[in-house]
């Protein structure tokens, strides 16, 4: 049997020790643990890729509707209407496609040059200072701009708005997330902006989700109610900001101990893609999803129980040899490209992947054109308290 107890091996989706390097245990539990049973939380986990990849496209077997952070699946609370990742198909696929307008390919491409500006902005007063923090200083500022742009907050906004989808993140070192007595934010700070917005209609998402016709899951053509649409931006504003952030962060720290691949770059720019993408996979910042168990199931001959939480261990799977052979614990820009889980697969598959991937190549491209490199200082670095996405609030370097 397959299936390892917490006697044996134990993962703890919320010890902060653990989670400042927890890949030597993600690899103990892809060879030992493939399913992976924790006693004290009550979860199971998969960590290999093909499992966890064909996990995230089975919405009928592994459920979203009930939350995907372990907590919200544990709780069993109601999930408002308009929170994409909170559901399954069919009303995930009606709900994303209003969603999906607003990110084609030709809205984010024009989107470069302003990111650009942003960068400048960040960085541009920084040279010659001798030090730069890849998070407070840029991870935190361009993406928080970026989706601020998009969504049509006033720029004076912006930061509480960030704050605030970041403490809805954070947990208690050591601790599972606390909910609210009054359940899942529902995105009410963004009410003087939609009531404003109402009567002064511009170019940006707002405006298009207040005034987007669809038809719903009962057949019936309306428009998004007000509860519908703050939600709606509540998830966009969140993570439209999480993973550009984290990402920066970690192309500070691992270029840093990787001073020879970060000279190729900084010396061919045309690197800049396959670098974010071997960055992505290597600390992905969303360290797992959840998943609730609809029915039976059965791994490495051992059976999930129907009603089970389940955590694909996206972190675990995007390190698996056997997909990235012949090490996918080494950090290789050169390595051959194959398909990762940073943004996860399938109906549920990020969709601000191509805004994310932008970003983070812009800002790759405009931190080594004014800083090649740099010597990170990790005692003054500040990890990310939350068990479901990893990464820094701090990451300062010496340039």
């Amino acid at each position: 049997m397959s299936v390892t107890s917490s006697e044996e091996l134990h993962y703890d989706p919320y010890d902060q020790e653990l989670n400042a390097d927890p890949y030597p245990m993600l690899r103990r539990l892809r060879e030992e643990a493939p399913l992976y049973y924790d006693e004290q939380y009550d979860f199971y986990a998969l960590t290999r890729f093909e499992d966890v990849a064909k996990a995230l496209v089975d919405h009928r077997t592994f459920s979203s509707a009930r939350g995907v952070i372990l907590e919200l699946i544990k709780a069993d609370i109601e999930i408002p209407p308009g929170t994409l990742v909170f559901e399954d198909p069919p009303v995930h696929d009606i709900h994303r496609k209003l969603v999906a307008r607003m990110f084609t390919p030709r809205k984010v491409a024009e989107l470069e040059a302003r990111i650009r500006a942003f960068c400048a902005q960040s960085l541009d007063p920084l040279i010659g200072s001798g030090r730069f923090d890849f998070v407070t200083d840029l991870g935190a500022q361009m993406p928080m701009k970026t989706i601020g742009l998009l969504l049509g907050i006033p720029e004076s906004d912006q930061e509480s708005i960030r704050d605030h989808g970041n403490e809805q993140m954070k947990t208690e070192s050591g601790a599972p997330m606390k909910l609210a007595a009054d359940g899942l934010d529902v995105g009410q700070m963004f009410a003087d902006y939609v009531e404003w917005r109402a009567k002064h209609p511009s170019d940006d998402i707002m405006t298009d989700l207040l005034t987007v016709e669809f038809t719903d899951e009962h057949g019936v053509t309306r428009r998004l109610t007000r509860d519908e649409l703050l939600m709606y931006l509540n998830v966009v504003a969140t993570a439209g900001n999480e993973t550009s952030t984290r990402l920066i962060g970690f192309a500070g720290k691992v270029l840093a101990e990787h001073p020879d691949q970060r000279s190729q770059v900084a010396a061919d720019r045309s690197l800049i893609p396959q670098t974010i993408e071997e960055l992505l996979r290597f600390e992905p910042p969303a360290q797992n999803v959840g998943r609730y168990v609809t029915r039976d199931v059965g791994y490495h001959g051992a059976t999930v129980p129907a009603g089970s939480a389940m955590l694909l261990l996206t972190g675990a799977a995007n390190r698996d040899h056997r997909q990235f052979p012949p090490d996918g614990d080494v950090f290789d820009i050169h390595r051959e490209a194959r398909a990762h889980l940073a943004f996860g697969v399938g109906a549920h598959y990020c969709l601000g992947s191509a805004l994310a991937r932008l970003e983070g190549r812009i800002a790759l491209d405009e931190i080594l054109q004014r800083f090649p490199e740099w010597d990170v200082d990790l005692t003054d670095a500040t990890l990310v308290a939350t068990a479901a996405v990893r990464g820094w609030d701090r990451m300062p370097a010496r340039v």
